[in-house]
């Protein structure tokens, strides 16, 4: 896929990336259990996974767990002794035993099970009645590492043997061109999961394009969005490498109309769009409205395979999707603001953080019947429009990824 992006001509988006078409898509992809197998490995075996914040592991000794089921993993990520953060496979070496459970801090890491114990850098330190083995030796038996790497504050990890790409490689320009967003002082965080009945690609593609917005969130935009004559369009599509990028333009101004808000956002001053007043956090970097649009409302950077990073100014929103089967997954919404400095600011992330959530689950109550239909198979090909250039270059990267995997 292209690396560069250049302004398109007369509005259009697609047709400036030809390497896309512009012909109807097919959705296989996200109803074949074969294609699915295939998909883990060429994909999320390969790619860069964000799977946590530094902020989640604070200090020395610090550890968490995570399993992610789309590569059959059990992985643990610990803040060593050198302030280095790194991850291994959650198995003990001496019987299979999962090491660790959860999140803590631990000088070292012990097998409840056998009471074997690890070092915060896998190496093996202590083994009960190790004379009792043949020819064992401590250095042959530590923690199976992965590639870990962090940028921006983001802990990523990779399963393949050899990555084929740096981390910062694997993001590129675009992604990079947020290396000054001041991640690390948005410290304040919301979370929730929601398990849905879809492909993990279908809910992708939710938060990729607006042209749904007028028709599925009527009671949340205001009446010269819901107009359907209106022409709601985004003012900035970008894409890189297998990633993807775009902008809205918004003020809080025309999204004051009291007919559309609920009355505790009214109250609270914070709903939608976040905290109507929110601090002020630094100059913002240039690459996060690369397309310079004014007034700018939200850039949604989306890493491939699963990860989305929605900047509103001085709060964000990160979405992963983590595939469980070919038509089910676990998404995993989390909201980041500056540490509240008073009971009223606390207030307002609470209520954000909450209309945000309903806004998200009105897609996901869409996604089981979208699901359903595409899995009756009637039809297999369909037109996706200008604005939707996005979700053109998701399944488009997805495929390309496998066909190079078959391939090699």
């Amino acid at each position: 896929m292209t690396t560069q992006w250049v302004k398109p001509p007369e509005g259009s988006w697609t047709e400036h990336y030809p390497e896309l078409g512009t012909g109807p898509i097919s959705f296989r992809d996200s109803i074949s259990p074969e294609f699915y197998a295939l998909e883990r490995d060429a994909v999320f075996t390969r790619a860069w996974l964000n799977l946590c914040r530094v902020e989640e592991l604070p200090e020395v000794g610090s550890y968490l767990t995570k399993d992610i089921e789309v590569t059959n993993s059990s992985l643990i990520l610990v803040h060593g002794e050198d302030g280095r953060i790194r991850a291994f496979h959650n198995q003990c070496r001496h019987r299979g035993a999962k090491v660790a459970d959860g999140s803590g801090r631990e000088p070292e890491l012990v097998c409840a099970r056998s009471g074997w114990r690890y070092a915060l850098d896998g190496t093996l330190r202590h083994v009960p009645n190790q004379d009792s083995y043949f020819d064992f030796d401590t250095a042959d038996y530590g923690l199976v590492p992965v590639h870990c790497d962090v940028w921006a504050g983001f802990v990523f990890v990779n399963l393949d043997a050899q990555p084929r790409q740096t981390l910062r490689e694997f993001l590129g320009p675009m992604v990079t061109g947020l290396d000054d967003y001041p991640f690390g002082t948005l410290t304040e965080r919301y979370d929730w999961v929601a398990h849905n009945n879809s492909n993990w690609k279908i809910f992708a593609d939710a938060f990729q394009e607006y042209y749904h917005v007028p028709s599925l969130h009527t009671q949340q935009v205001p009446a010269e969005v819901r107009n359907p004559a209106a022409g709601f369009t985004c003012g900035h599509f970008q894409l890189d490498g297998p990633h993807r990028l775009v902008s809205t333009a918004g003020t809080r101004r025309w999204l004051l109309a009291p007919e559309y808000m609920y009355p505790i956002e009214r109250a609270t001053q914070s709903g939608l769009v976040g905290p109507w007043r929110t601090p002020d956090i630094g100059d913002l970097p240039a690459g996060l409205n690369p397309g310079g649009i004014e007034p700018w409302g939200i850039s949604n950077f989306q890493i491939f395979p699963n990860l989305e990073i929605l900047i509103y100014g001085g709060w964000y929103l990160l979405y992963r999707y983590w595939p469980t089967s070919h038509n089910t997954h676990r998404f995993e919404a989390y909201t980041y603001f500056h540490p509240a400095r008073t009971v009223r600011e606390r207030i307002e992330h609470e209520v954000a953080a909450v209309v945000l959530k309903e806004f998200a689950l009105q897609d996901a109550g869409m996604l089981g019947g979208t699901q359903a239909a595409l899995e009756y198979d009637v039809v297999d090909e369909f037109p996706v429009n200008d604005q939707e250039i996005l979700v053109r270059h998701l399944h488009k990267v997805t495929l390309d990824w496998v066909q190079e995997y078959q391939n090699r």
